[in-house]
This record gives structure tokens, C-alpha cells and sequence, in this order.
């Protein structure tokens, strides 16, 4: 069944004059030296929606707009500690992960997420390459992704390239993108938002396919080279969503807006694929 498509013009990003903090997201994810992407732009992202942002950093990446240098994954013991610790004192609402890069790491947050966290709410970003096309998850690692933590999660979002991977479905079409939709769901998955930026269409189309429908998130295609982080952006804006207590449509649509505007407001860093204005919705000090 489908539901209405969404326009985008329909819904604004507001700010939060008020200063007010509702929602506790765990990001569990990868450092992005560059502050474009990884875990620094889900902390952006994440206070900038009014949410609380606690962190478990599971790789340290030496990169900038054009390219990765170096990896360095954070020990499988130390992933479990960071996550024990906010679960522990402040508390969690939603969870949400993104650069996992090894078996082992998965593991580890899976074992957590089982001990502890089985009612709470987990967005999985399933992150297998840079924009730049450095690999971003070890070949090893692919099916205890899908075991441990895809068949857990309460919504995914996978870019086209990575739903290619996860169902062996080519997807060079709108239709293509929601049979893929499907394919996904069937998996056992309540929700699969699945992001279209890779076929550059006119319109850019990304398929919400949940247990009671269909729907599409349309709009003009931004012509701009500053979108790193957009999908880590995106899949943390749904977590902070989902934290708050939104239903999950409301906290796409929302998700949806806020990154299309922090690219129309991007600052033009950087030489490569450049970072968005996550602070898009922050009015500056001197104005309080």
C-alpha cells in the first residue's frame, strides 16, 4: 500500500529558541577527523534537533573533504565500556550506530544491545564506504552486520550502493529502489528508509517501507558538492526524532528537511565532497 508522498515545502525546520533538551541518543560510530561526518556530525546533529547526545567511538579515521588516510579501530572491550557508561548514569532513548568496520566491534555492540537495550529504539546506518571510496566496513564483517545488528533495528538506512550489497538486487531505478525497499523489509526489519542521492535524478526520491505502507520523500535534487555526512546526518536527525518520542514518519520528515537545509546552507569547506552547516537552525549568541 502507499501512503501520500511528502514535499518537502510542507514542513519547516524551526529553532529551538527556547533552550529546552529532550531526548537522549547513544551514538555508537566512527571519529571523522574532518568534522564533516561520523560522530561529529551526529553530535551536531543531534544538538542541534534539542537532543542530548552521548557517545561510543568505535574508530578514529584520519581524513579531510578528499580523502582517508589512515583507520584505527578502538578496542571491542572499549566500545562496550563507552556504552555501559551512558547507559548506565544518563540514560537512553535511542540508539544509533554507524561506523562499526570490524566482526569483532559488532559483536561487541550487539552484546550490549542485547544485555541492555533490547526496548530501545536503534537506527542502523549501515556505513560500507566513504564518498570518497575508501572502505569503511572489513569484507569479514558483512554478515555479522546483518545477523547481529540489521535484524535487530527498528529502522535502517542504506544508501543505494549498500543496498545493493545487502540484497543483491541492482537498483539503477525509482522501481528498483522499491523492490530493494522490499527486499529489505522482508528481512524482518520494521522499517527500511532507503536514500536515492545515487541516481541522480532531477528529483531526488528515498523510499520509507515500513509494515503498513509504502511512501516517498521527493524533492528537487541540490546541485552541490557539500554533502559529506549526510547520510550519518540524516540517520542521527531519526534517532534524535524517535528519542523525542515522534513517530517514526514524523521523525523522517523532519530528518529529511533538516539535512536539505543544512546543505543549502553549507559553509563551501574544504576542497573535495565538503561538510554541511549541521547549526542551520542555531541563531548566533549575539542574538539571544
Amino acid at each position: 500500500m502507499m501512503c501520500w508522498s511528502s514535499n518537502r515545502n510542507e514542513l519547516a525546520v524551526k529553532n529551538r529558541r527556547d533552550g529546552s533538551m529532550k531526548g537522549r541518543v547513544l551514538i555508537v560510530a566512527g571519529s571523522d577527523s574532518g568534522g564533516g561526518a561520523g560522530i561529529q556530525a551526529d553530535v551536531k546533529t543531534v544538538t542541534a534537533l534539542g537532543g542530548y547526545c552521548g557517545t561510543a567511538i568505535t574508530v578514529l579515521t584520519a581524513q579531510d573533504t578528499k580523502t582517508i588516510t589512515k583507520i584505527e579501530p578502538v578496542s571491542p572491550a572499549m566500545v562496550s565500556q563507552q556504552m555501559h557508561m551512558m547507559l548506565d548514569d544518563i540514560g537512553v532513548d535511542c540508539i544509533k550506530t554507524g561506523m562499526l568496520y570490524s566482526a569483532d566491534i559488532i559483536e561487541a555492540v550487539a552484546d550490549v544491545l542485547d544485555e541492555r537495550a533490547r526496548d530501545i529504539p536503534l537506527v542502523v546506518d549501515p556505513v560500507l564506504v566513504a564518498k570518497t571510496g575508501t572502505s569503511l566496513l572489513k569484507e569479514d564483517a558483512m554478515q555479522a552486520l546483518k545477523a547481529r545488528l540489521i535484524l535487530r533495528a527498528s529502522v535502517i538506512t542504506p544508501n543505494l550502493p549498500e543496498a545493493e550489497v545487502l540484497t543483491g538486487v541492482s537498483v539503477t531505478s525509482r522501481d528498483d529502489m522499491m523492490r530493494a525497499a522490499k527486499v529489505m523489509h522482508t528481512f524482518g526489519v520494521p522499517a527500511v528508509l532507503l536514500k536515492g542521492g545515487h541516481l541522480n535524478d532531477a528529483i531526488l526520491t528515498d523510499v520509507l517501507e515500513t509494515n503498513d505502507c509504502t511512501e516517498l520523500f521527493e524533492a528537487e535534487r541540490i546541485e552541490s558538492k557539500h554533502t559529506h555526512g549526510t547520510g550519518c546526518t540524516l540517520a542521527s536527525a531519526i534517532a534524535t526524532g524517535l528519542a523525542q518520542g515522534m513517530e517514526l514518519r514524523d521523525a523522517v520528515r523532519r530528518a529529511w528537511e533538516y539535512v536539505r537545509h543544512a546543505i543549502l546552507a553549507a559553509p563551501g569547506y574544504g576542497g573535495g565532497h565538503g561538510p554541511l552547516n549541521h547549526a542551520v537552525t542555531v541563531r548566533p549568541v549575539e542574538e539571544y
